[in-house]
């Protein structure tokens, strides 16, 4: 059986490959998936502008000079050698632009983790899939799979971002600028940034896209990205989801000492140069699995699992009414959603779902 795969020129992001690979027999301890589907979004471009520096490209290692970018996604166990996860077990994770992946798998409370050699310096909850029997947050239905998919590992990012601003009051800000506005990680931040008392909720996008952004409950007030000048100089955080040196630089120069906190998320802009940062604090990176487990261990699995679940569960409601899902089959399907998506054709109220089987 052959198993395609879609597979990005680590130099070029923007150039894909796809290639079919023979399916071994299993080793002891090993499961075969097959990935139903997974989405496909500006959070993918991210995985591969940070590949080398956060070790992405190595979830999943193949040849020198391409690789194989994680996404976030619903696969089923459809071979395995591993007494303790027998065939038919369906499983959210993060998974290859694939057909189907092996993995060398050991049974974890909520399903699986991946203990190939490869995995061990990896982040735990990279190396997790959750069993949709055991997942707190799981909504069955194709639709609510689908916004699954595409929102919950963003909506988390931004969930525990605002809860890490929130532990030092948002460093006195009156107001937090969101660079990327349009984005779903961006979304999700807003709207928990927006419970907070006293903080306006600046929103900061493409010109193109200020009406879509505008329609957002969390915004307090929109601007593009040529009209930074028009935000208010008082005392201010920002988290920057797109990665645009230069949006950032003049963020930082508008607001020179009112700025309290610059944090960087996301890589969106991935052909922007980078910039000099002269005045205010210097830029923060914001990793959301090492907060995933600070969280769990401060707050108590259960604790942590009543706020997410109830938070997420909202918001992935609340997305019908912004957020209009579209599916792509077949490999081919998935290498023109890539370029859709590396390019930004792909409107901020569409989230595309990508399954490589023709079939799905």
């Amino acid at each position: 059986m052959k198993n395609s795969i879609l597979e990005v020129n680590r130099a070029d992001h923007g150039q894909t490959r796809l290639i079919d690979e023979d399916l071994t027999d299993l080793e002891p301890g090993q499961v075969r998936l097959r990935i139903d589907r997974f989405a496909l979004t500006a959070n993918n471009i991210t995985y591969a502008v940070a590949g080398d520096m956060l070790g992405y490209w190595d979830f999943f290692p193949t040849d020198d000079g391409w690789g194989r970018v994680p996404a976030m996604g619903w696969a089923d166990i459809i071979e395995s050698t591993n007494p303790d996860l027998p065939e038919g077990g369906r499983y959210y994770g993060w998974f290859p632009m694939a057909q189907y992946a092996t993995i060398t798998a050991t049974k974890v409370r909520e399903g699986l983790r991946d203990d190939g050699d490869h995995r061990v310096a990896h982040a735990a909850v990279y190396r997790s899939c959750v069993d949709v029997q055991h997942d707190p947050w799981y909504e069955a239905g194709l639709d609510a799979e689908d916004r699954h998919a595409l929102l919950r590992g963003l909506f988390l990012t931004g969930f525990l971002a605002d809860e890490f601003f929130a532990d030092d009051q948002y460093f006195g800000a009156e107001q937090v600028i969101v660079l990327s506005a349009s984005s779903k990680t961006a979304i999700g931040f807003a709207q928990r940034a927006a419970t907070r008392d006293g903080l306006s909720i600046i929103a900061v996008t493409s010109a193109e896209n200020c009406d879509f952004v505008a329609g957002l409950d969390p915004y307090g007030q929109v601007v593009s990205y040529d009209e930074i000048d028009s935000i208010a100089q008082v005392p201010s955080v920002l988290i920057d989801m797109a990665g645009n040196g230069g949006v950032r630089a003049a963020v930082h120069e508008h607001l020179q000492n009112d700025l309290r906190y610059s944090m960087t998320v996301g890589m969106s802009h991935h052909g922007s140069p980078p910039a000099e940062i002269t005045t205010g604090p210097t830029p923060q990176m914001f990793f959301a699995p090492r907060e995933v487990a600070r969280r769990g261990k401060e707050w108590g699995a259960q604790e942590y699992g009543a706020r997410t679940t109830e938070a997420l569960i909202e918001f992935v409601a609340a997305s019908r009414a912004w957020l209009t899902v579209e599916g792509r089959h077949g490999p081919e399907g998935a290498q023109q959603t890539w370029a859709a998506v590396y390019d930004g054709e792909v409107a901020p109220s569409v989230g595309r779902i990508v399954s490589l089987h023709d079939d799905a």
